[in-house]
């Protein structure tokens, strides 16, 4: 009667509880049977406490029944279904049935009033004895509100589904993930879709160990969300890096669907280079991450160029919040020098590669042009024909440029007998 009493003069005051008034309401909700509990609970509601508090009464009362809904393994309460009744499995299965879908009826309605990890345990439960589907739909629904809160342990719920051949419930996941990205803006921050972003990642390097993983449900999940909420695609490229290694059978033509859902830009130094020899890669993937970094590079060394200058190129340009020291100040500029060094060196073979094309290709045009005319100079016919005309002909030899005609003509006299000569003469 004390208790009740206790309970009674703390609900009224809406002040802030002591730690010990807080034990002392979860001391006496514990005690109580399931029915006399959601009495106890619709009459604190009706006094108006917090959520958030009736909330942890929830949680606490529920941790002490059962203690898979505990989020310390080793914690195991006096009273639980497996040690209070000495019933049977099927007795003790649809109790836990009943206790599960009791506790889902009473939640508080507010946002962030459950926290989200004791909302995966209770979902992992439900999944476990079948409860209705509305049930685990309104968890599903309660738990996408709230999954940038969630932690990647109490995410992987294994599946107990026949029909399902992976070890995670990995459908479960793609639900919330695309329920979640579904929530309005307001509704969802950048903040908490930049932490869901990193849960997904981590969560797809685990399941993609799982070799009866298809690579539909993988793109799936990868493709849930937004391409704004990964600021770096390290997370995704190692957990597609993973899902190549553990199925090596996976086809070309699946691999370049799979690698499109990596950015090449947005990934760091160590995840590029890994990437430019990964032999698992298609090879227009590998072009890619290698092109990214080759306009990273480019645009690297335009501006550092004004490091030479007194001012920034763009005027707009604030400066660094930490000042260089002179040692990183001057490995920067050697390191500046020695790419300007090799991007000259390969301007200059570009140029000399160039003239060396353009004397070619003259070439070949004074050769066209000479079989366009039909005439094919020989330079051993020329010099056999004027040693011939200087031989036979008469007078003094000229060296004055010849045309075809006189060439002709010469040869013409030539080759005309002497007596015809004399006569005409």
């Amino acid at each position: 009667m004390m208790k009740k009493l206790a309970l009674q003069e703390s609900i009224t005051f809406p002040r802030k509880p002591t730690q010990s008034t807080a034990e002392c309401w979860f001391d006496d909700a514990c005690i109580l049977d399931m029915d006399y509990f959601v009495k106890t609970i619709s009459g604190i509601k009706a006094k108006g406490v917090r959520p958030d508090l009736i909330g942890s009464i929830i949680a606490h009362y529920a941790s002490k029944w059962l203690p898979d809904l505990s989020s310390d393994d080793t914690e195991k309460g006096p009273m639980n279904f497996e040690e209070s009744s000495p019933e049977s499995v099927t007795a003790s299965w649809m109790k836990k049935r009943f206790f599960v879908e009791t506790l889902v009826g009473i939640l508080p309605p507010e946002r962030d009033s459950i926290p989200c990890n004791f909302l995966l345990r209770l979902l992992r439960t439900a999944n476990m004895v079948g409860v209705e589907p509305t049930y685990r739909a309104e968890l599903e629904k309660r738990i996408s509100w709230q999954l940038d809160q969630a932690s990647l342990k109490e995410l992987m719920i294994p599946s107990f589904s026949h029909t399902c051949g992976t070890l995670l419930d990995v459908e479960l996941v793609i639900r919330l993930v695309k329920r979640f990205a579904s929530l309005d803006e307001g509704a969802r921050s950048g903040v908490a879709l930049v932490k869901v972003a990193k849960l997904v990642d981590s969560y797809l390097a685990e399941a993609a160990l799982d070799t009866n993983l298809s690579l539909d449900e993988f793109i799936a999940l990868g493709a849930a969300l937004p391409s704004h909420a990964r600021a770096m695609d390290d997370g995704l490229y190692r957990a597609i890096d993973t899902y190549l290694k553990a199925h090596p059978g996976v086809s070309k033509q699946d691999r370049k669907v799979l690698c499109r859902l990596i950015d090449s830009r947005k990934l760091s130094p160590e995840a590029s280079l890994h990437a430019a020899q990964n032999e698992r890669l298609p090879v227009r993937a590998v072009i890619q991450v290698l092109f990214s970094e080759q306009n990273k590079l480019n645009r690297h060394i335009d501006w550092s160029g004004s490091f030479s200058g007194t001012r920034s190129p763009n005027p707009g340009l604030e400066p660094p919040a930490r000042c260089l020291s002179k040692r990183e100040m001057n490995s920067q500029q050697m390191e500046i020098k020695k790419l300007k060094e090799d991007l000259l060196r390969v301007q200059s073979q570009c140029i000399a590669m160039q003239m060396q094309m353009e004397k070619i290709l003259d070439r070949k045009k004074g050769f066209f042009r000479w079989r366009k005319l039909g005439i094919m100079p020989s330079f051993k016919s020329t010099v056999s024909v004027f040693e011939k005309i200087e031989e036979e002909g008469e007078g003094e030899v000229t060296f004055a440029r010849q045309t075809p005609m006189d060439m002709k003509a010469k040869l013409v006299r030539g080759r005309t007998p002497p007596k015809w000569r004399k006569s005409m003469s």
